[in-house]
């Protein structure tokens, strides 16, 4: 029994902010920024648009695309780190309006790594029979999280959601695999410390900025680089692959020099290395589902194909994860 992948969908933000925008309200440069991340242009979503206004129609996307409906799914996930409400989960409300009838639900936290703790697991649940179907969701609303007179930050991220469709099948296709890792003690490089029990919202956690993204952008991408392709090898060889077999290469969307760095290290060719980066920047834990999405919808993702994800966030968290389509 394997967890397939058997349908895809995405839902971004309307507004768009390129980054000649950017020049306007923070002291950077179109230049600097693509230069330096690759990033182009990022969707932000509106003040009154909140992290389900993007998941649930990337659900209903997903289902559509899967030819299932929500009265299906056995379990919903949603990875986020900017959930609607702390409590109830977001994954609650996507479960509502999907029709998902009594299906477990529950949002799970791991930054940009949370698309692929989604997919592991749900894997486990299908592949030991306790569920026949699921849904996983990485979703973020970012914009609201940035000091955006940090111009190290505020250039780098954008809103949306990417969704699959997971049904168990037996057979060859579906995930082959995945692998995932944490470590604490560099919780720090990326953190944004108000919001929970320990620097809880006011107006002293305002003042001193507590409620934005903090990142430490050197030390960051050097383990970045490292953890995405040992995680990539180990995932590889745990699947019994090698890098010549992958035909999709999908990392996490968090900067293009990393991307292109890992990419040298696994020898992987720059044209089966899937990039979006530069129309919407970093999503966290978005970027690979809403890639993904884009793939399979172009019809770029043939039977038999296989896929490489990995990804590395806050936390720190990283991971990877391997489909044969």
């Amino acid at each position: 029994m394997r967890a397939r992948i058997v349908g895809t969908g995405r839902a971004v933000p309307e507004k768009i902010l390129t980054n000649q925008d950017l020049e306007k309200i923070v002291e950077t440069s179109d230049e600097w920024i693509t230069t330096r991340t690759g990033i182009k242009r990022r969707h932000i979503a509106a003040a009154d648009e909140a992290l389900s206004s993007f998941a649930i129609p990337a659900t209903m996307n997903a289902l559509e695309s899967a030819g299932m409906a929500g009265s299906e799914i056995d379990m919903v996930i949603c990875a986020t780190v900017t959930p609607d409400t702390t409590f109830p989960a977001t994954s609650t409300q996507i479960q509502d309006r999907i029709g998902a009838d009594s299906a477990a639900a529950f949002d799970i936290s791991a930054a940009c790594t949370g698309f692929i703790y989604g997919l592991s697991i749900a894997q486990q649940f299908i592949e030991n029979r306790s569920i026949g179907s699921a849904v996983v969701i990485g979703g973020e609303i970012l914009s609201k999280f940035v000091d955006w007179s940090d111009r190290g930050t505020c250039v780098l991220f954008g809103d949306g959601a990417g969704a699959v469709v997971l049904r168990g099948e037996e057979g060859e296709h579906g995930l082959l695999g995945t692998v995932i890792h944490a470590d604490g003690s560099l919780g720090e490089l990326i953190h944004r410390p108000g919001g929970g029990s320990r620097y809880p919202p006011s107006c002293d956690s305002d003042e001193r900025n507590l409620n934005f993204i903090q990142m430490r952008g050197n030390e960051t991408f050097k383990v970045a680089v490292r953890s995405l392709a040992e995680v990539s090898n180990e995932m590889l060889e745990k699947a019994g692959l090698r890098p010549t077999d992958v035909r999709w290469f999908i990392p996490h969307q968090a900067n293009l020099r990393i991307i292109d760095a890992v990419g040298q290290r696994l020898d992987i060719p720059e044209d089966r290395i899937y990039v979006n980066i530069q129309e919407y920047g970093n999503t966290s834990a978005a970027s690979i589902p809403i890639a993904l999405d884009e793939l399979n919808r172009d019809g770029r993702i043939d039977a038999g194909d296989v896929v490489l994800f990995s990804a590395f966030g806050a936390g720190l968290t990283w991971g990877a994860g391997v489909v044969r389509w």
